[in-house]
């Protein structure tokens, strides 16, 4: 690991793996770090694409993990430096020092990136990105395989239904508009436990119908804030009651889930992700699938950062080898969340890894390009049949 900066306010290291690890001290040093992971969370919720990812944030330790904007730049003119941070601004953030200091180059896209957020403010008044007020009808279809060699399913999803009043849980197949409620779809992938996935969708069910309708009226007014504390909420209240049930009886002890989940608005979805299940977004008319969540394992940073090939990681022998969970003996659970926009002809599947072992992301958006009925059995019947040892969860929705 090796030290780039060593301040009165900050230490900060660059992993062997590109992570920027940063640590607070000084004089309030927990309210810079509260305000930076607030702003950096604000920024990924409006898809600003040239600033770090918050990757974790460990209040106890009062130090935040993110992505790496590359290296530092010593000369640029000063017309593209204040262009730079003008363009912040449309993202509604005001950096408090607009200094070439602040600026990265990050080489792999050829992108300058601004850093250092601690002083940071979000503009209260800053416009939003126009939300869609014309509603869609989401077709969806699920399956969950016990593959070929697994005794049991651990593996679980679930489909929900809800305004600002009550939630409705949704069967296997169905079809709904969004003019009057809003979605939420998720996947999980249990372990520890042969119902760890199953306890984990129930627990789900249980805190989304206490935390979503009391969110549903400001979600429809566009404030997308609000949408990333109450899943940030939901997130850590499975975990903790998850890490309660592992404390409580012996037959749960050390149980923990992945758990990918989408929430469908008029216009846009927002989704929040832990472990290594996966959310795909295949747009109309694209060919070409993209992964919204990034795999909680070394072989999928690996991936990421195109050290290893896809085909590549299917074979590594620690690809299986999750960094973070809910539940388990994790004492702190940090989720990934993020929103894009949601147009008609555009296709989500949110699956488990068993789905990803037995089909290449390539076979994915050929298949899902398709408009099958019953996506979610062929996917899933494919990819049994080509690996098929572990178990297998599909969940397809699509927007008309």
């Amino acid at each position: 690991m090796l030290k780039v900066k060593d301040t009165l306010r900050a230490t900060v290291h660059l992993t062997f793996d590109g992570r920027v690890i940063k640590s607070y001290h000084g004089p309030n040093a927990q309210e810079r770090f509260t305000n930076e992971v607030r702003v950096l969370r604000h920024l990924e919720m409006r898809d600003c694409p040239f600033v770090p990812r918050l990757l974790d944030a460990d209040a106890e330790k009062v130090r935040i993990i993110t992505s790496n904007c590359g290296t530092r730049v010593e000369h640029l003119d000063e017309t593209r430096i204040k262009e730079l941070f003008a363009e912040l601004e449309k993202f509604g953030v005001r950096h408090d020092d607009p200094d070439i200091r602040n600026v990265t180059y990050r080489q792999k896209d050829g992108r300058f990136c601004l850093i250092d957020f601690e002083f940071a403010t979000i503009i209260p008044d800053a416009p939003m990105k126009p939300r869609k007020e014309t509603s869609n009808t989401l077709i969806w279809s699920g399956l969950s395989d016990i593959g070929k060699v697994r005794k049991n399913n651990e593996d679980s999803f679930l489909g929900l239904r809800f305004d600002a009043h009550e939630v409705h849980r949704l069967g296997k197949h169905g079809d709904a508009t969004t003019a009057e409620t809003d979605f939420v779809f998720a996947v999980s992938d249990g372990m520890g436990g042969a119902k760890a996935g199953e306890f984990a969708s129930n627990i789900a069910v249980e805190k989304i119908t206490t935390l979503l309708p009391k969110s549903f009226r400001k979600i429809s007014s566009g404030e997308d804030d609000v949408v990333a504390e109450v899943l940030m909420k939901l997130f850590r209240e499975i975990h903790r009651a998850l890490v309660y049930l592992g404390n409580s009886y012996d037959e749960c002890h050390g149980m923990e889930t992945t758990m990918s989940l989408c929430w469908f608005t008029p216009g846009r979805v927002f989704f929040g992700h832990v472990g290594d299940s996966r959310i795909y977004h295949l747009p109309f008319g694209a060919t070409e699938i993209k992964q919204l969540t990034q795999d909680d394992t070394h072989v999928g940073w690996l991936l990421r950062n195109g050290q290893i090939s896809e085909r590549e990681a299917r074979t590594h022998p620690r690809r299986n080898v999750i960094q973070k969970s809910l539940g388990g003996g994790n004492q702190f659970v940090d989720p990934q969340v993020g929103s894009v926009a949601c147009n008609s002809g555009d296709v989500f599947l949110l699956c488990t890894d068993g789905l990803t072992e037995g089909l290449y992301n390539g076979h994915l958006a050929e298949m899902l390009q398709v408009e099958d009925p019953n996506i979610a059995k062929t996917l899933v019947e494919t990819a049994v049949k080509n690996d098929g040892r572990d178990n297998t969860t599909a969940l397809v929705v699509r927007v008309k």
